[in-house]
């Protein structure tokens, strides 16, 4: 404790690092100001059916995302959703079109062209999915709900407007506390809407320990331990790396040496990231198309019980598969193979170039099924919670997205605080060993 006090003090001492704090507080504080701030034109007291709606299915989970905001008809409703939808999109384009690729590789001046691409291209989507949000409002409210004077088509394009002017503010916000702040401000978003639904999901699994009979007190407890040791089982899974030795080649230039050392490329256990479950919940979502005609209406009662054994069995391969899918998308050995040529570097025992690139490829082929499988344990969890008498809110942190979310933010965070102290020759928040870095999500 007294370590961690120490610590403490170290980080209010440096300056800069307590104005991006404070600063990543103040914006944050906005945020979740924004979050209860309802669509001009809707009345709050008729709320209630819209936020039954929005606690399951990919409707819950973009309502995670955006911190309860979608359940509450807020200006922030789609949140940073569709800013996500781009950037896989564009992402996912530089693998398939050679212009995208060639800004890939022209660094800074690259990268802001595909962030105003990757703009351009959310604004398309929230043309799409602001209308289906309104459309959604109105078919979940009652019409006594909207006390607009507008007609609904126009109020359709008035509220569509409302929800890109909050989404674009959002965004706006996450980049003051990338630049400004501390840590990736996207990510630090989600993270804080996940959290802000934590307090709520806890007081609702202790009421229903000390009203039911369901173990009581001595139950809580250990569904807390046993949370715990998920949150450190996570931790590894994201933290995981694989080291390949690099040797790069002596080089003389003038009186000076250069090269001769050794360095690693540290491959991911999990490249993928959350990504991987997130495609998957959302097309869990196909097999309520099926529930309108009666010979596929048992089937699609069977794929949409989160609790069953179907549906977690088939979410659990769908998992795996997407986490192939975009590590194959996101880890490319071959370039990774030519800039360690141009480097003058080379893997011990084996020939630069496509040589290379296939010891890179099998690496990544082995060490992607354990993280497949273990990401697919990781997203399954919250329905085996369930089953054991968790309430719904309380076994979302159990697993899936929000678990993975909430870590790898939160180490995302404390390196960047971490990096700040070392680089003034302060203790790390560690004792020992170095917290490491993560992937983007």
């Amino acid at each position: 404790m007294k370590r961690f006090i120490q610590t403490l003090k170290n980080i209010w001492k440096i300056e800069d690092l307590r104005k991006r704090i404070l600063y990543t507080l103040a914006l944050i504080a906005v945020y979740r100001l924004g979050c209860y701030i309802v669509i001009p034109g809707i009345d709050a007291s008729q709320l209630a059916n819209l936020q039954n709606q929005s606690s399951q299915g990919l409707l819950g989970l973009m309502n995670m995302f955006s911190g309860g905001a979608f359940g509450n008809a807020s200006i922030f409703a789609l949140g940073v959703m569709p800013y996500i939808s781009a950037s896989i999109v564009i992402q996912l384009l530089g693998v398939m079109f050679p212009f995208f690729q060639r800004l890939q590789r022209e660094g800074e001046s690259g990268r802001r062209k595909m962030n105003q691409y990757t703009r351009y291209l959310t604004i398309l989507i929230i043309a799409i999915q602001g209308p289906a949000y309104v459309a959604n409002l109105h078919s979940q409210l009652p019409a006594e709900a909207f006390v607009s004077v507008m007609q609904r088509g126009w109020y359709g394009l008035f509220a569509t407007l409302v929800l890109l002017g909050g989404t674009m503010f959002v965004m706006w916000l996450g980049e003051r506390i990338t630049d400004r702040g501390i840590g990736n401000g996207i990510s630090l978003i989600i993270m804080i809407g996940i959290i802000a639904r934590l307090p709520m999901a806890l007081r609702l699994e202790l009421v229903e320990k000390f009203t039911q009979t369901t173990g009581g007190i001595l139950m809580f407890i250990i569904e807390l331990v046993v949370l715990f040791f998920v949150f450190v089982a996570t931790i590894a899974l994201v933290q995981a790396v694989r080291k390949i030795p690099v040797q790069y080649a002596k080089r003389v230039v003038g009186n000076k040496q250069y090269g001769g050392v050794r360095q690693y490329i540290p491959l991911k256990v999990n490249a993928a990231g959350v990504m991987p479950i997130i495609f998957a919940q959302a097309l869990m979502l196909l097999p309520l198309l099926f529930t309108r005609f009666d010979v596929t209406k048992g089937l699609a009662a069977v794929l949409n019980n989160p609790v069953g054994f179907w549906y977690n069995f088939t979410f659990a391969v769908m998992v795996v598969l997407f986490t192939y899918f975009y590590t194959a998308v996101t880890v490319n050995p071959t370039n990774m193979a030519e800039e360690m040529k141009k480097n003058g570097g080379f893997i011990p025992g084996y020939k630069p170039g496509k040589k290379t690139a296939d010891y890179i490829d099998a690496v990544m082929s082995r060490i992607t099924l354990p993280g497949s499988i273990f990401l697919a344990i990781v997203a399954i969890l919250p329905a085996f919670a369930q089953i054991l008498g968790v309430n719904n809110q309380f076994a979302h942190f159990f697993g899936g997205t929000s678990l993975l979310i909430l870590v790898g933010v939160i180490l995302d965070t404390l390196q960047h605080i971490e990096s700040h102290l070392l680089m003034r020759h302060y203790d790390g928040l560690m004792k020992t060993g170095r917290l490491q870095g993560r992937s983007g999500m």
